[in-house]
């Protein structure tokens, strides 16, 4: 039907619109492409590019048509005396004006023109119209939890941060950047006011998490008075792999790899939930509360489904960048 409709349009009309239509899509397309390294939507642009080409072809070599038509033929020999009788009536100046072509060049800057704008009213329009559902967000945001009833250990460690507040730290806008996949938003994001296991409820222990497509970022922070000089003696003794001592904003810091757990409810008629089975590889950055490293520690977890990892300094820079946003109170 909208090809149906264009054919409609006049040439000089028509045309001009293809060639804008044609070289917006192809730029952008490629743009895109060479962003996200995606070959398939750059051979989609180069079509796009290729088919402005050959319109913008078609229509020099109408315009050259046209400009041969209106110049002036060669100079006539010289013509036989013509009786004045035979001589025909000149033709009315009405009749020649009404013969007279529009103007093409004007035809083709209008159609650019209207054209333009709708593009700019297309583009521009979600974020100057207000819309019934208030739009849609690009990215989901933490869930507010003012009205969320702490547990105990949060009343006895003044300095404990809510899993609401770990939200709003980890879910940045650069964090997929920092990720290495700019071009995802998160598709998840929570926040819980936990206790640490096996301490009875005594020790605060919030957590937040991000989800996208590739990878998924939990953050936790265990205020207990294991220091990270400890942590690493535990490690030695456990099933963690690849450990690398380090310092991350001048606190004592250890990346270690493991598996997440993976764990299967059964909600039927009255059955057990499965065993607890591993889940997938996920790289830990733990990183102490102090410089002095007198206990407690942030944990910083990366994972996949699909069992990929990113390198050590997304790691680093994720808690770079995060850690200093976390309320004061825990550092």
């Amino acid at each position: 039907m909208l090809g149906f409709l264009v054919r409609l349009l006049p040439f000089w009309v028509r045309e001009p619109l293809l060639i804008l239509v044609g070289s917006v899509f192809g730029v952008r397309i490629m743009y895109l492409a060479h962003r996200d390294g995606e070959w398939v939507a750059a051979a989609i642009g180069l079509v796009f590019l290729v088919f402005t080409a050959v319109r913008v072809h078609t229509v020099a070599r109408a315009l050259r048509a046209r400009r041969a038509r209106r110049a002036p033929a060669p100079g006539p020999a010289p013509a036989a005396e013509v009786a004045p009788a035979a001589i025909a009536p000149a033709a009315p100046a009405v009749a020649v004006a009404a013969e007279k072509e529009p103007n093409a060049w004007g035809q083709a800057v209008a159609a650019v023109a209207v054209f333009a704008a709708l593009g700019a009213a297309l583009w521009l329009g979600p974020h100057l119209l207000p819309s019934d559902d208030g739009g849609a967000p690009r990215a989901v945001s933490c869930a507010g939890g003012e009205d969320e009833e702490l547990p105990g250990a949060y009343r006895k460690t003044p300095r404990a941060v809510t899993g609401d507040e770990l939200c709003n730290a980890l879910n940045r806008p650069d964090l997929p950047q920092l990720l290495g996949t700019p071009a995802e938003t998160a598709t998840a994001v929570s926040g819980t006011s936990n206790t640490a296991p096996l301490t009875d409820g005594k020790v605060a222990q919030p957590e937040a998490e991000v989800q996208f497509d590739t990878y998924t970022v939990n953050v936790s922070v265990t205020y207990n008075e294991l220091s990270i000089a400890q942590y690493v003696k535990l490690m030695e003794y456990g099933e963690e792999t690849d450990v690398r001592k380090l310092s991350v904003l001048g606190r004592p810091a250890v990346l270690a790899s493991g598996h997440t757990m993976k764990i299967e409810i059964n909600l039927g008629g009255g059955g057990s939930g499965g065993p607890v089975e591993q889940g997938p590889p996920a790289r830990t950055l733990s990183v102490a509360l102090d410089a002095k490293d007198r206990g407690g520690y942030c944990d910083i977890t990366v994972w996949s489904t699909s069992g990929a990892l990113p390198d050590d300094r997304a790691l680093l820079d994720i808690a770079e960048k995060v850690l200093p946003t976390i309320p004061d109170r825990t550092v």
